[in-house]
């Protein structure tokens, strides 16, 4: 699935993977692909985004929201 992370101040990550964890205001919510449209708010703590190497990607993040259609993620910060 193709994952977008950006700032304020422009893009931070752009890719494919394989998961995306993220802090939720709900808890963590773990994102594979398929998986059904959501919107969610993001509360301060780390994104990791597993990679198809089994290598994870981490990206502190702060107040923002995330959302999932079609297999894309789209990760909204203040970082």
């Amino acid at each position: 699935m193709k994952v977008t992370v950006v700032a304020r101040s422009g893009p931070v990550w752009n890719g494919e993977s394989d998961s995306v964890v993220f802090p939720s205001k709900e808890g963590e919510i773990g994102i594979r692909p398929g998986h059904t449209p959501l919107m969610a708010l993001l509360q301060a703590g780390t994104v990791r985004i597993g990679m198809s190497d089994g290598t994870t990607k981490k990206i502190g993040v702060s107040d923002g929201f995330v959302t999932v259609d079609q297999d894309n993620v789209y990760v909204v910060s203040e970082l």
